[in-house]
């Protein structure tokens, strides 16, 4: 569950950060959220792959004990998977419901340093 939790924090983190990144290069919102979740699609896709066959042993282990290692592989198999899933397409859209009234996150900071740059 921390290693779930970890990886979909993780990501959710890494798209809103390159959106806001974006949007303080001066593009327009949605175009930054297209573009962010454009970059990090392949490293999002490549996590969640190697996590899920890294958790295919545990789902095809056989023997003493294989009943226990099969419900930590089923968790952690659909877990990321539905994360990531979320990750791509639920953390874009309320980042667009909840941000799309909002400037830049580094506006003040360029409005700033564009008055420093005119009174200098």
């Amino acid at each position: 569950m921390i290693i779930l939790i970890g990886i979909a924090a993780k990501n959710g983190i890494l798209i809103v950060e390159f959106i806001n990144q974006i949007r303080d290069e001066g593009v327009e919102f949605r175009d930054a959220i297209v573009k962010a979740c454009r970059i990090r699609f392949r490293p999002v896709v490549m996590t969640t792959m190697s996590t899920i066959m890294g958790s295919i042993p545990l789902l095809m282990a056989a023997g003493p004990g294989s009943e226990s290692r099969f419900v930590l592989g089923v968790v952690i198999f659909s877990g990321v998977a539905i994360a990531s899933l979320l990750t791509l397409f639920l953390v874009p859209l309320v980042y667009d419901r909840l941000a799309r009234n909002t400037g830049s996150p580094n506006a003040v900071a360029q409005e700033l340093e564009r008055l420093q740059a005119q009174t200098a």
